[in-house]
C-alpha cells in the first residue's frame, strides 16, 4: 500500500512505500500531514525539482457503493507483434460507501411531517406549481452520489499528480468503438458476448441462487419458462441457479419445480419482473459524473460493465468494487491487487436540526447550540487510553460527543460507551467519513463467487507521529 507525498508546499508528489515513509518521518524529512489516507508533508523539497509519473484514476460508480483505484500506467511493445500492453501496477484501492438511502429517508420523513402540519394546522395553497428545476437537476440523493464521488477525485488529486481518469460508463459500447463496421449477430459473438446480461442477473439476484439460496458457488443462466415449452429469451424470464438447481429443474415449469415451495416461487415471478432501482440510480447519474469529471481538464477514459467484466475475469481478480473500477478500460496486465482497501463511509457532517421530534412531527426536546464539546466534536477520529476500570485498553475510532464529557467511540470491534474525554487524543478532525481498513482474500473471481472476505486492519502510520499530526 502507498503513502501519498506531498512537497513543502503541499503539491502532490509521487507516492511511497511505507518502509521509506517511516524513514522519512524518523529522519526528520518529513511530517504526517494527514491520517486517513495516511500522508507526509516533505520539509526539504519542491515538486519541480522531483520525477513524476504518470498516475491513473479509475471509478466503478454504483448506487450503493463506488470503486475507486489509483494506479500507475506502463506501456510496453511486444517485439513480435507490434501491440502495445498496457500494464497497470495498483497504488490505492478505496471503496466509498454512499448515504443516499439515508437522505431520501429524512427528506420522506420531512415530507410527512410538513403535510401533516399543512393538513391538520393550517391549510395553504401548494406552491409545486410555482417551482422549477434547472436544466440536469438530479434528486438530493442522486446528487450525493455524484458530489461525493468527486469529492474524492479532487482530494486524491490533491495528494497524488494524477494524469488521466477512467469510468465505466455502462451504455458505452466498446465493440463499436473498435469496429465500426460491425453488425447484425456478431454483436452477440464478441470476445463480451453475455458478458452485459450475465452481470446485470448477478445483480439482480443478488448473486445467489434463485431456487435454493446457495452463494459463493458458480451460477448458471436459467429460463424460468422453459424454452421447450414457448419461453424467451428476455431478462425477464431469465434468472441465475446453481448447476444442480439447474439439472434438476430441466425442462420443468417453475410451479411444478417448487411444488413444495409456493412462496419461493411467488417471490421469484415477482422479482422477475422488478427493475433494478441501484441500477436505475446509477443510470441516472452517470452522465452527470460523466460530465463533472470532464470539466477537470484532464482526459477520461470511457468502458462499459461488460469490458470491466471481461478483464476481471480474464486477469482472475475477485469481484470487489474497488477491483472492478481497477479492470476498468484497457487494462493488458494489473499488479500489486492485493492490498489493503480503504472502506470510506459517507455519515455527513450532522444536521441542522436541533430538535427532536414526536412520530406527528412535534419537537419533544432540542439539542445543545454547540456542536462541539472540551475541544472534541462528534466525527472526529479520537484514540482513547483508559488505564484502569471495566474498559481498559485502546479505543480508535469516530466519537460522538455528550455536554457530560462522557464520549462514545464507534472503533472497530463495536461501539464503546462512556468514555471520559480526558482519556481521548485528537487523530484527525472529523471530516463527513468513516475509515475502516479491510483486506482482500486471495481468490480467484468466477462469475458466480462473491466478494472476497474482509478483516478489519489497523490504520497505518498510528504509531509513527501522532503528536505532529495537521490534518
Amino acid at each position: 500500500m502507498a503513502v501519498f507525498v506531498l512537497d513543502k508546499r503541499k503539491k502532490p508528489l509521487m507516492p511511497c512505500s511505507e518502509k521509506r515513509a517511516r524513514l522519512l518521518l524518523e529522519r526528520g524529512r518529513a511530517r504526517v500531514h494527514r491520517m486517513v489516507p495516511f500522508t507526509i508533508r516533505l520539509v526539504d523539497r519542491l515538486q519541480e525539482d522531483s520525477v513524476l509519473q504518470p498516475l491513473r484514476l479509475k471509478l466503478d460508480p454504483g448506487s450503493k457503493t463506488t470503486g475507486v483505484a489509483l494506479v500507475r500506467e506502463s506501456e510496453t511493445v511486444d517485439g513480435t507483434t507490434g501491440e502495445v500492453i498496457r500494464k497497470a501496477a495498483v497504488l490505492m484501492l478505496l471503496e466509498l460507501q454512499h448515504r443516499g438511502q439515508a437522505i431520501r429517508d429524512a427528506l420522506t420523513q420531512r415530507r410527512g411531517h410538513r403535510r401533516f402540519r399543512r393538513s391538520r394546522l393550517r391549510y395553504r395553497l401548494a406552491r409545486f406549481n410555482n417551482r422549477t428545476k434547472p436544466e440536469g437537476w438530479l434528486a438530493p440523493s442522486l446528487r450525493h452520489r455524484v458530489d461525493t464521488t468527486l469529492a474524492w477525485v479532487n482530494k486524491l488529486m490533491r495528494m497524488a499528480p494524477v494524469t488521466a481518469l477512467s469510468q465505466e460508463l455502462v451504455r458505452f459500447d466498446i465493440q463499436a468503438m473498435q469496429n465500426a463496421e460491425i453488425s447484425g449477430i456478431e454483436y452477440q459473438q464478441g470476445e463480451l458476448q453475455g458478458y452485459e446480461v450475465r452481470e446485470y442477473l448477478l445483480e439482480k439476484w443478488s448473486r445467489e441462487c434463485a431456487y435454493c439460496g446457495a452463494r459463493n458457488v458458480p451460477l448458471e443462466i436459467d429460463h424460468i419458462h422453459p424454452r421447450s415449452k414457448g419461453g424467451s429469451d428476455r431478462v425477464s424470464n431469465l434468472t441465475i441457479a446453481c448447476h444442480d438447481c439447474n439439472q434438476r429443474k430441466g425442462n420443468m415449469s417453475l410451479e411444478q419445480f417448487l411444488a413444495k415451495g409456493p412462496e419461493r416461487a411467488r417471490k421469484i415471478l415477482t422479482q422477475a419482473k422488478a427493475p433494478l432501482r441501484d441500477a436505475a440510480a446509477a443510470n441516472s447519474t452517470r452522465w452527470a459524473l460523466f460530465q463533472r469529471l470532464k470539466a477537470t481538464g484532464l482526459n477520461v477514459e470511457v468502458a462499459s460493465g461488460g469490458r470491466t467484466k471481461h478483464n476481471r475475469h480474464r486477469l482472475q481478480v475477485p469481484k470487489k468494487h474497488c477491483l472492478d473500477a481497477a479492470c476498468v478500460g484497457h487494462v493488458d496486465a494489473l499488479e500489486n491487487w492485493q492490498q489493503p482497501v480503504l472502506s470510506t463511509k459517507a455519515t455527513g457532517r450532522g444536521s441542522y436540526q436541533r430538535t427532536r421530534l414526536t412520530r406527528h412531527g412535534f419537537p419533544r426536546g432540542y439539542l445543545t447550540r454547540s456542536k462541539s464539546a472540551f475541544g472534541f466534536q462528534t466525527g472526529d477520529l479520537v484514540k482513547a487510553i483508559v488505564i484502569t476500570g471495566k474498559k481498559a485498553g485502546t479505543y480508535l475510532g469516530r466519537v460522538a460527543i455528550r455536554a457530560s464529557g462522557s464520549f462514545n467511540i464507534q472503533a472497530e470491534n463495536g461501539l464503546v460507551q462512556g468514555i471520559h474525554h480526558r482519556f481521548c487524543t485528537l487523530i484527525q478532525r472529523g471530516d463527513g467519513y468513516g475509515y475502516v481498513w479491510t483486506k482482500i482474500a486471495n481468490t480467484q473471481g468466477d462469475a458466480g463467487i462473491g466478494a472476497a472476505n474482509a478483516a478489519a486492519l489497523s490504520l497505518p502510520g498510528l504509531n509513527a507521529g501522532v503528536s505532529r499530526a495537521t490534518g
